[in-house]
């Protein structure tokens, strides 16, 4: 694939952000409901349900939290761990094949984590056969009601070792994640939320996932792919070629990226993106958001130090974001009160009396979104610790290759 376009980073972005369903664009079609969103982007990170659910209702202007707790409930879409060993949102017909093909390195790393453990292969398997036939005829158990099964067949499910046998019963397409009870998680049978699955052969199935990252993520490269997937350098460049023409290969600051096609149709030249893509000036980002977590390099959205603040325990765990043009601008915590939801906003760079006033309404949809009224509270940025100034325009060049 040879790429046909240079883009600069600031028109890269705001397609990006147009594939991402973050902005509007006549070249990126509108998914409808949440079963939509998540067949478009072929799988949502879904480690962290509230993060989740605002990834849903951010891309669903005026949807509630309600709504989308409806449409999960409805099993279009179910939570399971298809790939890096990760829990995500994916279409109820999909899950299987992602699972035969996106799990294989997970499984393979699961007797080590066994070991660590104090677990045996027996043990995990009887795990999966005693979880089998507790949810037999639609039943759905709650975690802790699961782990009870494990102990009273005898299996030993403390701490640790629990996460992992349900982990395990899922990778392998018995059990799948389903929505909470009265906030706890609950388990169904994969046959039960997926009783229709979608037969895809390994070929069809790298080209389809290939596809469906791409056109939601792209301007992105390969490493971005192979990280998000879990897949081969093989595989990878399979997937891409499977896709043919749907896909393009574009320059981004000398950078090798793909995308979709469509997108390059609307460029005339490597200029009008504004045309084809329009960038909201604030957006307030959940944690484990495709905006990052979809991709390995994350220097066409944020800085070195941006992401230090981002994750500042360097444990995985993510912050939600502020965005500003597309860049990363600060970090907020929110507090959900019974009438008032509470945000706490760290600011990475210096915001005028007026900035602030406009960053603000970049909740007002998420308090809408939850049914409540609003309290932003925004920090006083200080001196010499994350960026004090960063463009509000733009974006930086990507570093890395392809």
């Amino acid at each position: 694939m040879t790429p046909t376009l240079d883009l600069t980073a600031s028109d890269a972005l705001a397609l990006r952000m147009a594939s991402l369903q973050l902005a509007a664009s006549d070249a990126v079609p509108v998914p409808d409901g949440v079963a939509g969103i998540v067949q478009w982007f072929g799988a949502l990170q879904g480690q962290d349900l509230a993060s989740l659910q605002w990834s849903l209702g951010l891309r669903l202007p005026g949807s509630t939290l309600a709504d989308i707790e409806a449409a999960l409930e409805a099993g279009e879409v179910l939570r399971t761990w298809p790939m890096r060993g990760t829990i995500h949102l994916v279409p109820a017909q999909d899950a299987r094949w992602m699972l035969r093909v996106l799990g294989v390195k997970p499984l393979a790393g699961a007797a080590k984590r066994r070991e660590y453990l104090g677990l045996s292969e027996r043990d995990a398997d009887r795990a999966v056969d005693l979880l089998g036939s507790a949810l037999a005829g639609g039943g759905r158990l709650t975690r802790a009601e699961c782990i009870d099964v494990l102990v009273a067949g005898g299996v030993d499910g403390a701490g640790q070792r629990g996460y992992h046998l349900l982990w395990y019963a899922s990778q392998h397409g018995v059990t799948c994640i389903a929505p909470s009870v009265k906030g706890e998680q609950t388990f169904v049978l994969l046959d039960d939320w997926a009783p229709a699955p979608r037969d895809l052969s390994r070929e069809e199935a790298l080209s389809t996932i290939a596809l469906r990252f791409f056109r939601s993520h792209g301007p992105a490269t390969r490493k971005d792919f192979a990280g998000w997937t879990g897949l081969t350098v093989g595989d990878v460049k399979a997937g891409i070629a499977g896709c043919g023409d749907e896909l393009v290969a574009v320059r981004v600051e000398g950078v090798e990226m793909v995308m979709a096609a469509s997108l390059a149709d609307v460029l005339p030249g490597s200029s009008g993106v504004a045309a084809a893509a329009v960038v909201p000036e604030w957006l307030a980002l959940p944690g484990f958001d495709e905006y990052l977590l979809g991709f390995k390099d994350r220097s066409l959205v944020v800085d070195a130090a941006g992401m230090a603040a981002v994750i500042p325990g360097r444990n995985g765990v993510f912050r939600s974001t502020l965005g500003r043009d597309g860049r990363v601008v600060g970090t907020w915590k929110r507090v959900v009160g019974a009438k008032v939801v509470t945000v706490d906003v760290a600011p990475l760079l210096r915001l005028t009396m007026g900035e602030q006033r406009r960053a603000e309404e970049a909740w007002r949809p998420y308090a809408a979104f939850l049914g409540r009224s609003l309290d932003v509270q925004i920090r006083p940025t200080r001196a010499g610790t994350a960026a004090s100034r960063a463009p509000s325009k733009g974006a930086r060049p990507p570093t890395g290759s392809s």
